[in-house]
């Protein structure tokens, strides 16, 4: 018997195969050349940790590498805990409802993601510690004499390192989840009012799932910066496996033996990443209706309303209001030592990087993001995803890998250039600020790439199909439409790169050319000499540097969704 393939029997089959096919054209090269690109330092970073160590490895094995482990998944997981709550709840708050101060709370809960980390640790550990202003109150109020008549609880802990980290990461969250909350359609929020679910109810069973996607790229985000602290879990004395890399490098001067332990958090993040994206394997959220409207909102009378602006208040007075106050006290009082030292040219340099490195960010991020939108093989995934990982990698062992490879094609350059016009050429690469340009856009890489692949895959692909019926190539349809359907998306990914960059030390202080000092740097060098009020100025410049931007961002997400208009005339719900 002779069988042959039907057209509805063969179209499945060839698609198949088709979708496991390597798809060799330029999108796939271009994406394949930038994600080898990102990852050299990366994979310089393996192959130092593969070099001999000198036994260190067996000591850290068998010593502190357990606690190593314990210590930073109860740190991860803690802070990823508390940022998706924090972030997903404020933001569906802020989104669906109306209470006193709900205008002003759309912006400033994102003031906190200015604030570095260590920043905060200073002043709330100021202000916690046995002789700081909480405690000396209480023992004022209540007379006790000292701490054995009464219990507080010890900041400089771990719980006191996931408690500040969550304060300052939890925008991280806040930002996607609104982004994404603003962005679904009144349809589905309607259909659920029509089967009588509340607000509440609605949020959980139709807006949560649907803003899945991006909840889950915050919390990453958020956890993976938490891996990468070193301010706060030194000054909090937490061992995590950051503390364990400087301590190896700087105590035990084994770079091998610090590149092993960033290996294995490279593990670390990598298997939270494959778990994540294996949990939604097979799962889409499209946005298939053009019915864009203002979004139902309701009214929180009473104690709800107050729970919800004291809420609100207490995540932005301690994540930027307390810090802020602080480092403007100092500041007002110390400034003209600030200013009598390079402050201006400080102040240059960390803009003009940032603003570098963000764009550079910003655009490879896009396309890697489109180029594994059009041909998402094996190959293409697994080099972008390996690529986007640098944010995983602690910024001293990454400033490592940026410097081999460029210290290896500076002295190719120098050598070609002797041999043929007898001229030595120096340093071109790795001893200007172009390798702090390109460390910036390594390490900072997974937050533009993962806003952006988020904001992708919510594009559903008959909008392809469709800018291809017309005649439009692969380059005129991301320029004529996706690119202006990802716009918010672009603009809080530049944001996220931006302010990463201002507050960005370890990377900067190894990679900068001799005499270039950033405002980070100038901080670090001033407090480390236990004169962080004298730098008080430029800290606060740090702190400041992202506040418009966020306030623009904030208004600019809103605005970027049809319909917005509609929402101040809109009567919300009781």
């Amino acid at each position: 018997m002779r069988y042959s393939l039907t057209p509805a029997v063969a179209y499945p089959f060839l698609r198949i195969l088709r979708q496991r096919r390597f798809l060799f054209n330029r999108w796939t090269v271009g994406t394949l050349l930038v994600a080898a690109l990102i990852a050299t330092p990366l994979v310089a970073v393996v192959a130092l940790a593969l070099t001999p160590s000198d036994d260190v490895w067996q000591h850290l094995v068998e010593t502190v590498l357990g606690k190593y482990v314990l210590t930073t998944l109860h740190l991860v997981l803690g802070v990823g805990l508390g940022t998706m709550v924090i972030g997903t709840g404020t933001a569906w708050l802020v989104t669906i409802c109306r209470f006193p101060g709900r205008a002003v709370f759309n912006w400033a809960l994102l003031l906190p993601l200015a604030v570095p980390a260590y920043l905060l640790a200073f002043v709330i550990t100021d202000q916690l510690e046995y002789a700081g202003t909480v405690q000396s109150l209480l023992r004022a109020t209540f007379g006790w004499k000292n701490r054995q008549d009464y219990w507080f609880p010890e900041i400089r802990s771990l719980g006191g390192a996931i408690l500040v980290m969550t304060l300052v990461l939890y925008p991280y969250v806040y930002l996607l989840a609104r982004a994404a909350f603003l962005e679904q359609s009144v349809c589905v929020l309607e259909v659920s009012r029509t089967l009588g679910h509340g607000p509440w109810r609605s949020f959980f069973s139709v807006a949560l799932p649907l803003a899945r996607p991006a909840i889950v790229i915050g919390v990453t985000l958020a956890a993976m910066e938490a891996l990468n602290d070193l301010g706060t879990v030194e000054f909090f004395a937490v061992n995590t496996f950051t503390a364990g890399i400087y301590d190896v490098w700087l105590n035990m001067n084994s770079r091998s033996g610090a590149a092993q332990l960033a290996s294995v958090m490279m593990v670390f993040v990598i298997a939270l990443i494959a778990a994540e994206r294996l949990a939604r394997r097979g799962q889409r959220y499209y946005h298939t209706s053009t019915k864009y409207q203002a979004l139902p909102s309701y009214r929180l009378h009473g104690i709800k309303g107050a729970c919800a602006f004291v809420i609100c208040l207490a995540l932005v007075a301690l994540g930027f209001l307390l810090p802020a106050s602080v480092l403007a006290t100092y500041a007002a009082e110390f400034y003209t030592d600030t200013l009598s030292t390079n402050y201006v040219r400080y102040v240059w340099n960390s803009l003009s990087l940032s603003a570098l490195a963000a764009f550079a960010a910003v655009s490879l991020g896009l396309f890697m993001a489109y180029g594994v939108r059009l041909n998402g093989g094996f190959v293409v995934r697994a080099a972008t995803h390996f690529a986007s990982i640098g944010y995983a990698v602690p910024g001293a062992i990454l400033a490592i890998g940026v410097i081999f490879p460029l210290g290896a094609l500076d002295q190719l350059i120098d050598a070609i250039s002797r041999t043929t016009f007898s001229t030595p050429t120096g340093l071109l690469f790795s001893g200007t600020i172009v390798a702090i340009v390109y460390g910036y856009t390594v390490r900072f890489l997974a937050l533009s790439y993962g806003t952006l692949e988020a904001s992708l895959s919510k594009v559903t692909p008959n909008m392809d199909g469709a800018a291809r019926t017309l005649g439009h190539g692969p380059a005129a349809t991301l320029r004529r439409v996706h690119f202006p359907l990802v716009r918010g998306s672009l603009l809080t990914a530049g944001l996220l790169v931006f302010v990463d960059c201002m507050k960005e030390l370890p990377l900067t202080l190894i990679l900068r050319p001799f005499n270039y000092d950033t405002l980070a740097t100038f901080v670090f060098q001033y407090a480390s000499d236990e004169l962080l009020e004298e730098s008080a100025l430029a800290a606060l410049t740090i702190v400041a540097a992202g506040i418009v931007p966020v306030i623009l961002l904030s208004l600019n997400i809103v605005r970027s969704r049809p319909g917005h208009a509609l929402e101040i005339t809109k009567e919300p719900v009781s």
